[in-house]
C-alpha cells in the first residue's frame, strides 16, 4: 500500500551541542562537487547534516566544518545504517561518475551507482526517513531525436553509467511503491561550478578547460565542438534539491529535469572563457543535451537564475581553479 506523501512540517529534532534543536539530514557523497555545496547550504539553513562520503572523489576539505563526516562506502550498509538512522532526510550524491570511466570500468561503477544506491535506499526504509532526494543524470537520455528532452521520454542511456543512474530512479520509484518510502530524483544536466573536479580523464568540461589554461596548455575539444550540453549552475542544482525535500508535491519517485533549460555547444564555452584550443578524436557520448524544465517549476517552484555567462565569469574569480584573477590573466595573456 502506498504511503502519503508526508508534509515537511520538521517536527523531529536532534541537538546540537549548544542545545538548539536541529533536524538531522544525511548527505551521501558529501565532500564531493555538488554535495560538498549542498552541505554548505543545508548547514546554512540549520540542519544537523551528516556527510558519509569514502573520499575517492571529494575532499575532506570540502566539507563545510559544521557538518560531521563519515568516512565510509555506500557499498558496506552495515557501516551506513547506523548513520542514516535518525535522520529524517537523506540526500543521494554519492557516486562514481563519468560516462567514459564507466566504460572502461563497468563493475566499479556497477557496485557504487547501483549497489550503492540501493544500500542507501534499504538503510533509509529502515531508518523510517521522511524522504530521499536521488541526484539522477540526464545521461539515461542517450541520444534523442527531439529536443528538449522531457520526462515522457523514453530513457535510452548510451553507456554504463547511464543505464546505472536509470536503475537508481528505478529502484527510487519502486521503494515508494512498495514500501511507502518518499522518493524524488532529480536529473542533472551538465552541472559546473565552484569545486568542480580539474583532474583526469573524466573532469568535467568547464573545469578541465580552466586548469588546462592555468597549465599553459589549449583547450582541447573532442571531436568538432559542435555537440552542445545544458550547462546548470551548482548554485541552482542546491536550490532544486533544498525544494524537493520541501516540496509537498513530489515523494513518489518522479524524475524531475534540473537543466537551465538553454545548451551552448563546446566551442562556445570555450569561446566565453577565452584562450587556446585544439581538436582531439571525437568520444562515445551523446551529442546534444537541453532540458525542458517545465515540470521542475510545476512540482518544485524552481527555475535556474544563473546564466552560463555569469556562472563563468564566477569561475574566472574563483581561486580554486586559477590561484588568482592575477593568475588566470597571465595564463590568458590578457
Amino acid at each position: 500500500m502506498r504511503k502519503k506523501v508526508i508534509p515537511n512540517n520538521f517536527s523531529n529534532y536532534t541537538k546540537d551541542a549548544m542545545g538548539s534543536n536541529k533536524i538531522k539530514v544525511v548527505v551521501t557523497g558529501g565532500a564531493g562537487f555538488i554535495g560538498s555545496n549542498l552541505v554548505d547550504a543545508l548547514v546554512g539553513e540549520g540542519f544537523d547534516v551528516h556527510v558519509i562520503d569514502n573520499l575517492s572523489n571529494g575532499k575532506r576539505g570540502n566539507v563545510n566544518k559544521k557538518a560531521q563526516l563519515h568516512i565510509q562506502d555506500i557499498a558496506d550498509i552495515k557501516n551506513i545504517q547506523p548513520i542514516i538512522n535518525g535522520a529524517e532526510y537523506v540526500f543521494h550524491l554519492a557516486a562514481l561518475p563519468r560516462v567514459q570511466y564507466s566504460i572502461e570500468n563497468p563493475i566499479e561503477s556497477d557496485t557504487a551507482n547501483v549497489r550503492g544506491t540501493l544500500n542507501v535506499l534499504v538503510a533509509s526504509k529502515n531508518a523510517g526517513v521522511k524522504r530521499v532526494i536521488y541526484s539522477a543524470s540526464s545521461s539515461a537520455y542517450g541520444d534523442q531525436k527531439k529536443m528538449p528532452l522531457k520526462e515522457t521520454m523514453t530513457p535510452s542511456p548510451k553507456s554504463p553509467y547511464g543505464l546505472q543512474k536509470y536503475i537508481g530512479e528505478l529502484y527510487c520509484k519502486l521503494w515508494s511503491e512498495i514500501y511507502g518510502l518518499p522518493t524524488v530524483c532529480l536529473r542533472y544536466f551538465n552541472v559546473y561550478g565552484p569545486r568542480q573536479n580539474s583532474e583526469g580523464a573524466y573532469a568535467l568540461v568547464i573545469a578541465k578547460f580552466f586548469k588546462q589554461l592555468s597549465g599553459g596548455k589549449p583547450m582541447t575539444i573532442t571531436g568538432d565542438g559542435k555537440q552542445t550540453r545544458d550547462f546548470t549552475s551548482v548554485h541552482d542544482i542546491v536550490r532544486a534539491n533544498i525544494l524537493a525535500m520541501k516540496s509537498n508535491k513530489v515523494g513518489r519517485g518522479e524524475s524531475i529535469n534540473i537543466g537551465a533549460g538553454r545548451n551552448q555547444s563546446i566551442d562556445e564555452i570555450a569561446r566565453l572563457i577565452g584562450g587556446p584550443k585544439k581538436y582531439i578524436s571525437a568520444r562515445l557520448e551523446p551529442h546534444d543535451t537541453l532540458a525542458d524544465n517545465s515540470l521542475a517549476q510545476q512540482l518544485l517552484g524552481w527555475r535556474p537564475k544563473v546564466s552560463i555567462e555569469d556562472g563563468i565569469e564566477e569561475l574566472k574569480s574563483h581561486p580554486c581553479l586559477c590561484g588568482s584573477m592575477e593568475k588566470f590573466k597571465e595564463c590568458h595573456g590578457i
